[in-house]
């Protein structure tokens, strides 16, 4: 009976499904993938940053001060930051998919709401409210592209869903602007909230189903795990500070634009957007090339390129500040596309966790970070500004440098081992 019974069980192992092979370039299933992320990228970039463009627009409109004005970007993304742990350990439990759909679809019925708010306080609520219901995209995302993409194609997969979202910051930036000139903000933020709708219907449509995922029930101990990693924390640090500088760029520089001495209209003004382009295409490249060069020295290189770009932006000159706009974009959207990747490669547990935890330190960076150049902004114009967004890259490529490849203690399972990074 013995023998039969191990018979049985080989005969039951054989005939068992091989599990499918995770998505490789040329395949139908990665296009999907890099398709449906991409849009997943342009809708919550779109919502989470369509007030960005209008800030000097509603200062006035509300009668509140610069730094005021900037929490419509705070209070979103601080929402998201305090929402993205909680989200990812939900999408270990009931999916990746069906969380990020969710997510995604409700924040786009939620900015519908945005320009029927009549004061500034229903605004920062609804604001605060949508940035809460986005959480689960971004939580989510890198992630599934952990769990759904080869290894050693993870970063170029990586670097295109962050080209999205750099596109989704172009257009939450430029559509607005262009719109309020001829028809006011809210018919501004209006269009934004029915485009991101169109790009959520896409996203939904386009995303494959996971095939690697297996429910889970994950408590907050990983959390402490990937904390007790110092590569990890130090890649977390650099989403905080460099975050935290790209926002305050972003918020602050249409300030300075449409005041003296160049004095821009709004509509012009808003074209700063146009460079996030740049940085859509160096994430996409910064990941080809962190897969195949290394990552800390990608990494290093493209906080150095930001610290060069937004020195340009000091003088006040405005073909100097256009560049230097432009190579500081596209330095930190590289950063961005490297670090975010490194997580999901570098986190062999949990790693829908390991990336929330990214994700809080890249939304907390934003929240906190932005609303600090405010101040910055207000006490010393854009030298004081630029000066704070310098020593908060300077913090990153110190963090940057120091990250090793080796993993934490107790992050490896039983089973067969990974590859590990040259890095």
């Amino acid at each position: 009976m013995a023998g039969a019974g191990r018979i049985l069980a080989f005969m039951t192992l054989a005939r068992a499904p091989e599990a499918p092979a995770r998505h490789r370039p040329g395949s139908p299933g990665l296009r999907r993938v890099n398709l449906a992320l991409f849009a997943a990228g342009l809708t919550t970039f779109m919502s989470l940053y369509c007030t960005q463009a209008l800030l000097p627009e509603l200062s006035d409109g509300f009668g509140v001060s610069p730094s005021r004005a900037s929490l419509l970007v705070s209070l979103a993304t601080g929402a998201v930051a305090v929402a993205v742990i909680p989200v990812s350990s939900l999408s270990e439990r009931h999916g990746r998919t069906r969380v990020m759909i969710v997510s995604s679809v409700a924040a786009a019925l939620v900015g519908l709401l945005i320009p029927l708010c009549g004061s500034f306080g229903q605004l920062a609520a609804v604001r605060t409210v949508q940035g809460f219901a986005l959480a689960g995209v971004p939580a989510v995302a890198m992630a599934y592209l952990a769990d759904e993409v080869d290894g050693a194609h993870l970063g170029a997969a990586m670097g295109r869903y962050v080209a999205g979202t750099g596109l989704g910051g172009v257009l939450g930036r430029l559509v607005p602007g262009l719109v309020t000139d001829v028809a006011g903000w809210r018919w501004a933020l209006a269009a934004t909230g029915l485009l991101a709708l169109a790009f959520t219907v896409a996203f939904w449509a386009l995303l494959p189903p996971s095939r690697h995922f297996r429910p889970s029930r994950v408590g907050y101990r990983p959390l402490l795990t990937h904390l007790s990693d110092p590569g990890l924390r130090r890649l977390y640090l650099v989403a905080l500070t460099a975050m935290a500088g790209f926002v305050t760029v972003y918020n602050f520089l249409t300030y300075r634009l449409l005041d003296a001495p160049f004095h821009l209209p709004q509509a012009v003004a808003g074209l700063i957007a146009v460079t996030n382009v740049a940085g859509s295409a160096a994430s996409a490249r910064a990941g080809l090339l962190a897969d195949r060069s290394g990552r800390r020295r990608v990494l290093i290189g493209a906080l150095l390129l930001a610290a060069a770009g937004l020195a340009l932006t000091l003088p006040a000159s405005l073909p100097l500040v256009a560049a230097g706009l432009l190579v500081f974009t596209a330095g930190f959207f590289a950063a961005h596309a490297v670090a975010s990747g490194w997580v999901g490669r570098r986190a062999e547990t949990a790693r829908a966790q390991a990336s929330a935890l990214y994700l809080f330190a890249y939304y907390l960076g934003s929240s906190v970070g932005g609303t600090a150049g405010g101040v910055a902004y207000e006490r010393g114009h854009w030298t004081g500004t630029g000066l704070y967004v310098l020593a908060l890259l300077a913090v990153a490529l110190v963090a940057a440098a120091g990250i090793t490849g080796a993993v934490g203690r107790g992050r490896r399972t039983a089973g067969p081992r990974r590859p590990r990074d040259p890095m």
